[in-house]
């Protein structure tokens, strides 16, 4: 057993190493910022290798932001000690964004890495210009992601993936360099709670926001309310599912949910899964 964790140990010391050697070379980083465990790995070693004078974190703010990820960006950038840049992106303004095609991540990263490539142009100066990083990792390229194609296009560097780190690689390695935010549960923007097809609007993101706000300050984790114009369907984690009927906590989501908006609530029977409105495209 213990050779076999030593093993281990030895595995992903070699890919920590390897994280650090592709990083040193590039001097200056612009790290695109979530607050997920992904970015914030990458954030952390970027720091560690080329200290906080050459790196700054940008996180892109819109409605799909939920307003508690905000609030995390800003405490772990603290936490870290990491220059912090709020970026306003814009898209909302465009209809190919609204429309809610099943390549909508496409342009919500294009106008994310467009602003950032300016950012990133406007701090060359006498220095070299700063090389974009983001927090993709192997795992990620198994499923639906249409800003993986953004990325590649604006030449956007995802170390994590040049690594060959897994999820479970990214956690347990930011463990090891007590990451406040190691076990945090995937998340991804509230547009993602929307089937295709759908159109996005605030009114929408709103609503979605302020229903797993609910949800998490009674202490659930793993949640997405999925949005069906008048209907919202809950995920949690299956071994959660009998809570949401307990008493009083049942009739107050209802009461919740309903002043949102919704005139029907649903729970999900297959219980909480990232990325289930993916699976109308399969």
């Amino acid at each position: 057993m213990q050779t076999a964790l030593t093993t281990q140990s030895d595995a992903l010391a070699a890919k920590h190493e390897r994280l650090v050697s592709l990083i040193q070379p590039m001097g200056r980083v612009i790290v695109a910022f979530s607050g997920g465990i992904d970015s914030t790995l990458v954030l952390k070693v970027s720091l560690d290798t080329l200290g906080p004078q050459n790196v700054l974190a940008a996180t892109g703010i819109s409605p799909s932001l939920p307003q508690r990820e905000l609030q995390s960006v800003k405490d772990l950038a603290a936490a870290l000690s990491a220059p912090l840049r709020l970026i306003q992106t814009s898209e909302m303004d465009s209809p190919n964004y609204t429309s809610n095609p099943a390549n909508r991540c496409y342009f919500c990263k294009t106008e994310l890495y467009s602003k950032l490539t300016v950012l990133a142009e406007s701090m060359s100066g006498k220095s070299a210009q700063p090389t974009i990083l983001n927090g993709l990792n192997l795992d990620d390229t198994g499923d639906h992601r249409p800003g993986i194609s953004a990325a590649r296009e604006w030449k956007i560097r995802s170390p994590l993936l040049e690594a060959r780190l897994t999820k479970s690689d990214v956690r347990a390695l930011a463990n090891h360099l007590n990451l406040p935010n190691w076990e945090k549960p995937a998340l991804a923007c509230l547009s993602s709670r929307i089937p295709y097809g759908t159109p996005v609007t605030i009114q929408s993101l709103s609503q979605i926001e302020r229903a797993e706000e609910f949800l998490r300050d009674q202490g659930f984790t793993n949640i997405r309310v999925r949005h069906h114009s008048t209907l919202a369907r809950i995920e949690v984690d299956a071994q959660d599912l009998p809570r949401l009927l307990e008493e009083p906590l049942r009739s107050n989501l209802l009461q919740h949910l309903k002043q949102l908006g919704y005139t029907y609530v649903t729970l999900d029977l297959q219980g909480f899964r990232s990325g289930s409105t993916n699976e109308t495209l399969k």
